[in-house]
């Protein structure tokens, strides 16, 4: 199974997609995944399956290596896989089959947990089969993981109105409050912000203070999690003494996009200020 052939194959059951065929771009998919899954096992061991499959990106083994070696490597299957199974998905939601949709958006968060359009995706197929608990969960779980500030965004949207339909009017304006201070350019935040406009809902009806007590007291932060932003600012050091810049860059600017730019700078500091000290003390002892 090499790079090429599946990224090929993935087209092929993309344009089935497109054309409406579901049922055979279903059948595709399922086969890919079963080749993929199978050369994984029989080609990529580990010592340490458990610890491996928490760090199944290539952003997150990045943030790994710092610790450890990789226990093992995907060789030219890894990128796409979250793919294939986020297609799968779709096709199988456009045959009615929710259970095989939910099994298939498992898998894709499981090979790419950074990107959370799947575990929202999981969430809203979770909430139409009235499964409250795990829509919460899942929702709740884009605040630890998101990358990017869209994807915090859609989740306030998703406990706005979840706070809407309990009856809390003013935890939802909170939360509508918390979304519009991400200042990302969504359709759905800004119909979400025009509907809400004059009524009990509308995000103007409280302050910052009383968006931050919300939400605290339902357990939720009402801003990006810094540690996200702290990974995505690790690794573009790493791949700016690479010689990456570009992609040094653009991880730059997503650490932005959900802290701030002041708050960034801050940590890119603290960073940097923290891998000169344990220069210092990797010098010191080998100077000893």
């Amino acid at each position: 199974m090499e790079s090429s052939t599946l990224s090929d194959e993935l087209m092929r059951a993309e344009g089935l997609l497109v054309e409406g065929q579901n049922e055979d771009a279903v059948e595709l998919l399922s086969h890919l995944a079963e080749d993929a899954e199978e050369y994984v096992d029989e080609n990529c061991h580990t010592t340490d399956t458990d610890q491996w499959f928490s760090f199944p990106t290539m952003f997150e083994r990045l943030c790994y290596r710092r610790v450890e070696d990789d226990p093992r490597t995907l060789h030219n299957v890894d990128e796409p896989l979250d793919r294939m199974y986020a297609d799968l998905a779709l096709a199988c939601v456009r045959t009615d089959d929710y259970d095989s949709a939910m099994a298939a958006l498992k898998s894709a968060v499981r090979w790419n947990p950074m990107d959370c359009s799947y575990r929202l995706n999981l969430a809203e197929l979770y909430r139409n089969a009235g499964d409250n608990d795990e829509y919460l969960a899942l929702t709740y779980s884009c605040f630890e993981r998101a990358s990017d500030a869209r994807y915090l965004a859609r989740a306030f949207l998703n406990f706005a109105g979840y706070f809407q339909e309990s009856g809390k009017p003013k935890t939802a304006a909170a939360a509508l409050r918390a979304a519009r201070r991400l200042d990302v350019d969504d359709s759905s935040l800004k119909a979400a912000l025009d509907q809400a406009a004059g009524t009990d809902c509308d995000p103007d009806k409280v302050t910052d203070e009383q968006t931050t007590r919300l939400l605290a007291d339902e357990g939720l932060p009402d801003g990006a999690n810094a540690e996200v932003a702290i990974c995505l600012l690790m690794c573009a050091e790493d791949y700016a003494a690479a010689g990456d810049n570009n992609l040094a860059t653009t991880l730059t600017i997503r650490a932005r996009d959900l802290v701030g730019e002041p708050a960034a700078m801050a940590l890119l500091k603290l960073i940097r200020e923290t891998d000169a000290e344990i220069a210092r003390g990797d010098s010191d002892a080998s100077d000893k």
